[in-house]
């Protein structure tokens, strides 16, 4: 079959399309037939090797396995021991190992029912950027019916998600995007949108209860600022930093900077868990959330898509068709 695979760290061009061996479902696996993936910053990060830091996870040399993507829409080709969700035929979206195929093998419980209401290239734009979207507001942001929240990096990937999510928990949405983005922003159920270019959000008498920081293109002091005593702020994204750090730079940061106030301070990874998935197949179905996909390219391209997410202003997401 052909996939993308990389020998070793550096810039989109370390990307090959080559012929491998098909992968086989092992137990509690199954294996997909891809027919739509999307690119993600930690896809990004891992094929450039950084920040150093993460190396020891990532291959201290060259890439572990060489395996690139994890976002996957398709149909099952085959299931292996002790599978009892899916049969061969269904259809099927979530996360699995090196996505960027013609098949990829998958958990079983990082895989959920496809909506019919979408197409392949719009589920695969959902695993990762809408689960870091509903944990991060949901879980991490203990978001309520009724509260104000922010979302910085309103227009891309995971901001896509999170204006539409916070929508459906009930909350009054402000989005925060470029020039370019205000009319899409407000598309997706915004209550407020902010131009960064023209207002500075932490420069307002408004308070959140919850900041959702994608861009992470403030400090804690500005932050702090917008929040309410016992707001939250949620860190999902951050600059890319420097080689050793990378992000986490930023996010150490602001970590120590906010240890001595009332509000609080939280980043994490998302997580592919089943039940989430599922309530955003749910939110999916209902028409509540709908992906953005700004751009697709077909699998020989891969590396143009990984190029154009590094420049940093993609809206929404970046789907290789398969």
């Amino acid at each position: 079959m052909q996939a993308i695979v990389q020998d070793r760290f550096g810039p989109p061009d370390v990307l090959e399309l080559r012929e491998v061996d098909q992968p086989e479902a092992g137990q509690g696996q199954v294996l997909v037939r891809v027919r739509a993936a999307s690119v993600n910053p930690a896809d990004w990060y891992a094929m450039a090797g950084i920040p150093l830091l993460a190396r020891p996870q990532m291959g201290l040399r060259r890439p572990k396995t060489g395996q690139v993507g994890l976002d996957l829409a398709g149909e099952v080709a085959a299931v292996g021991a002790g599978v009892t969700r899916f049969q061969p035929g269904d259809e099927v979206f979530g996360a699995g190992t090196g996505a960027l195929a013609e098949h990829a093998v998958a958990s079983e419980d990082a895989l959920v029912g496809k909506p019919a209401n979408l197409s392949f290239e719009q589920a695969a734009a959902v695993p990762v950027a809408g689960l870091t979207a509903l944990q991060g507001l949901r879980d991490k942001g203990r978001l309520q019916p009724g509260q104000q929240v922010l979302v910085n990096g309103a227009s891309g990937g995971v901001g896509t998600f999170a204006v539409q999510v916070a929508k459906a928990l009930g909350a009054e949405v402000t989005g925060v995007c470029s020039t370019r983005n205000v009319k899409m922003v407000g598309s997706l159920g915004a209550d407020r949108v902010v131009d960064y270019t023209r207002e500075d959000f932490t420069r307002t008498d408004r308070r959140y209860d919850l900041l959702l920081d994608v861009a992470g293109s403030r400090p804690w002091s500005a932050c702090r600022r917008v929040l309410t005593p016992r707001g939250i702020l949620v860190l999902v994204g951050a600059p890319k930093g420097s080689r050793l750090l990378g992000p986490v730079d930023h996010i150490l940061t602001v970590r120590l900077a906010s240890l001595r106030a009332s509000q609080k301070v939280v980043f994490f990874i998302s997580k592919a868990l089943q039940r989430d998935l599922e309530a955003l197949r749910e939110l999916l179905a209902a028409g509540k959330v709908t992906p953005v996909v700004e751009r697709t390219y077909a699998l020989p391209d891969a590396a143009e898509a990984f190029r154009y997410l590094g420049e940093g202003h993609a809206q929404g997401k970046l789907v290789i068709t398969v």
